[in-house]
């Protein structure tokens, strides 16, 4: 799953006195680890008495990230992105034209100095393997409705140009904040992969995750099952055109998108044709978020196991179905007890400390996480007889194959399911590109977007199923 802040799909801002308008572009740089720094631009404009505030981050070539609201009052400034499930507050300093300030996103909190730039910022180039127009194929802008919560999903859909019904698949992105291409470190993973599709005879609707780009609601008070039933809408959207094979209707999931197809196949009964998983997982939520504190800590610590039976600890506390007040309660007095000491040196002081188990808190008790730590895929599997494929890269970091793999098998043979492939794609990692390493700060670095052997391997299979 990913993580928006160490692969840094993350945001900021800007600011000056409070008489001043702040608009303009602004920069600040953090210290990632010792070997890379990434750098944000951050480009604010003033509509009427409201500030607007699209950021990139070159490093990783990142561009068009749009927080929900920036407010500036009384020297502070505030960059709601609750619809990317991140926040940055920093004050000015008038004597240094600085804005001195935390970022933080799931339970991660970094500095960030942010300063005005004269320069402007240059453009990104695509990576190679992304289509330009026009296209030998239709794309049309749509717009359909999750009734059940009030929300309008924007997508695109793309068809062959015959006259002919086509079958058809959603992509459903991963975990975080998505938009429609799945855009993430300078990669549009779904845009190369409809577009292939698209090319080959397969339909393809993608849409904006709620509360991100165009399509509305809220992404932060959102779980896995509302994202499920905004792939229900999807379905019902697609079943009321007359250009599509409703009868070959699939889904293609990457990462959470792996785990929110099976359950929203099974809310659907015989509308999905099959399902096709990215990196899906198929462990229980809790010991996947487990498992990826041991193997993904991007810091040391002093007593290994310790820490992880601290980090156990919380897990626990934070999947309990206690009340909320009382489950942060527990999880404050863990983090006070067992965490800060470990803290308060490298942050330096008590109000530091306290910033950071306060975000620990808050990170750990979202409404997703909180659904996300006592959902298991495999039980959703487990009632799956549609034809699976099941994708996963031998250098997958974040879902290691292997113990996701066997899970998802035993679901599918407990559901006694007679057509389903389960592949280990030699290096390639949890973006399903050629890799070195398979680690996280490796992906920006590579062009390829998606490895040609997976994209044929998927339209293959899918062909196979449609005949």
């Amino acid at each position: 799953m990913k993580k928006i802040i160490t692969s840094v799909f993350a945001i900021l801002l800007f600011a000056t006195t409070n008489s001043q308008n702040i608009s303009g572009n602004w920069t600040g740089k953090v210290q990632i680890s010792a070997e890379k720094t990434l750098e944000f631009n951050f480009h604010i404009t003033k509509d009427s008495d409201n500030y607007i505030t699209i950021i990139d981050i070159p490093t990783n070539r990142v561009t068009g990230l749009k927080p929900k609201a920036t407010t500036f009052e009384n020297n502070t400034l505030l960059v709601d992105g609750t619809n990317l499930g991140i926040k940055y507050e920093g004050i000015f300093d008038a004597g240094t034209q600085k804005i001195k300030g935390n970022f933080s996103e799931s339970g991660n909190t970094i500095p960030l100095i942010l300063e005005k730039s004269k320069n402007k910022s240059k453009a990104i180039a695509g990576r190679p393997q992304e289509p330009t127009k026009p296209y030998p194929y239709h794309e049309e802008e749509v717009h359909f409705t999750n009734n059940t919560a009030d929300v309008t999903l924007a997508g695109t859909f793309t068809s062959p140009k015959t006259n002919k019904k086509h079958p058809v698949v959603i992509l459903i992105t991963g975990s975080g904040p998505q938009d429609r291409d799945q855009t993430f470190v300078g990669h549009k993973t779904f845009l190369v992969l409809a577009d292939y599709l698209t090319k080959r005879g397969i339909a393809v609707l993608r849409y904006d995750d709620r509360g991100t780009s165009e399509s509305t609601g809220t992404f932060s008070t959102a779980t896995t099952e509302d994202f499920a039933n905004d792939v229900v809408a999807a379905i019902n959207y697609l079943k009321t055109r007359n250009d599509i094979d409703t009868k070959n209707i699939g889904l293609i999931g990457h990462s959470e998108g792996g785990i929110i197809a099976p359950l929203a196949a099974n809310k659907t009964k015989d509308d999905i044709a099959f399902i096709i998983s990215l990196a899906g997982t198929g462990i229980i939520g809790s010991d996947l978020v487990y498992n990826q504190v041991i193997s993904m800590r991007a810091f040391p610590v002093p007593d290994e196991e310790a820490f992880n039976s601290t980090m156990r600890k919380a897990i626990d506390i934070a999947s309990s179905s206690k009340k909320l007040l009382e489950v942060q309660s527990e999880l404050k007095q863990l983090y006070t007890n067992e965490v800060a000491p470990i803290l308060k040196p490298m942050l330096g002081s008590d109000e530091k400390t306290e910033q950071v188990l306060n975000s620990l808190v808050s990170a750990r008790t979202t409404p997703w996480m909180r659904y996300f730590y006592n959902y298991n895929p495999a039980d959703e599997y487990a009632k799956i007889t549609i034809p699976v494929l099941s994708l996963n890269g031998t250098k997958d970091k974040q879902v290691p194959a292997k113990i996701h793999q066997e899970g998802i098998r035993k679901a599918l043979e407990k559901a006694n399911n007679k057509n389903f492939k389960i592949i280990e794609l030699e290096g390639l990692n949890h973006l399903f590109q050629e890799a070195e390493t398979g680690e996280m700060d490796e992906y920006s670095a590579i062009d390829q977007t998606f490895s040609p052997q997976a994209l044929e391997i998927i339209l293959n299979w899918i062909l196979v199923q449609v005949e």
